[in-house]
This record gives structure tokens, sequence and C-alpha cells, in this order.
């Protein structure tokens, strides 16, 4: 359990740390949005999203997740590998991989590695959180 823990604590830091990045990276004519949904159009950018509410793409995937992300070593090793290895088929930019893999979890209810056995749409917020960050870390083979 402690593993999980640390896991969950680690991954809300990365996470909060991309949110200030990100923020300091805006547009000075622009201001964050109060509404439960934003979007994200560069993929140069890590998308953020606000306690309770969900960051989506343009083409309507889910980016981020706005909860801690929850899940434990073995867990987020496997949903990493399967995503790194998704990539690799795929050929590219790993980067340019993180909507499609995204959408394509997003899009069916079958349940694999990459989502802790479970269909997404049956995922809690720190569990789909928690997916988001083992796919980024997959993109940069950061699996372990």
């Amino acid at each position: 359990m402690r593993s999980r823990f640390r896991y969950a604590f680690a991954a809300t830091s990365v996470i909060a740390g991309l949110g200030v990045v990100t923020a300091c990276s805006s547009d000075p004519g622009t201001e964050p949005t109060s509404s439960p949904t934003s979007t994200t159009s560069e993929r140069s950018e890590t998308p953020t999203a606000a306690p309770g509410s969900v960051a989506v793409s343009p083409g309507g995937v889910t980016t981020a997740v706005g909860a801690p992300a929850d899940s434990t070593e073995d867990e987020y090793y496997k949903a990493c590998t399967a995503a790194r290895e998704w990539m690799a088929q795929q050929g590219g930019d790993p980067h340019d991989q993180i909507e499609p893999f995204l959408g394509m979890l997003q899009s069916s209810d079958s349940a694999g590695p990459a989502t802790y056995g479970t269909p997404w749409s049956q995922l809690s917020a720190p569990r789909q959180a928690a997916v988001i960050v083992a796919v980024r870390a997959a993109a940069d083979a950061l699996c372990g």
C-alpha cells in the first residue's frame, strides 16, 4: 500500500508541476477558463486539468484529468509498456501517438493492461489520470 501512496503522490506532483509550467507559458492575452472542460490544441504543451475537470483535445479525446493519479507500480509499468509497444508499432514520434492511443482506449469497451483490466468508461477519475500519466511516460520512454 505504501508504494501506491508514493506513486500517487509522485504523479500528482508531476502533474501539478506541469500545470505550473503550462500556466507560465500561456499567451498573455488569454485567461484561464473556469468551465469544467477545456481544450488543448498543441502537442508541445502537456494538457492539464483543474481539480474535478478534464481537458479534452479538439478531436474529443480526454488528455488530462484533474485528479491525483492512482495506480500501483506494477499497474503503471504494465500500462506504460502496453502504450510503448503500441506506439512503436505505429512508427514515428511516440509523442504523436499519445492522443490516438488515448482515443483508442476511450472509444472501446475492451479492457487490457493499459487500463488496468477495466474499460476506460468504468475507471474512476484517479485511475483515468494514472492511465494518462503512464501513456505520457511511454512516449518519453520512461516505463521503468
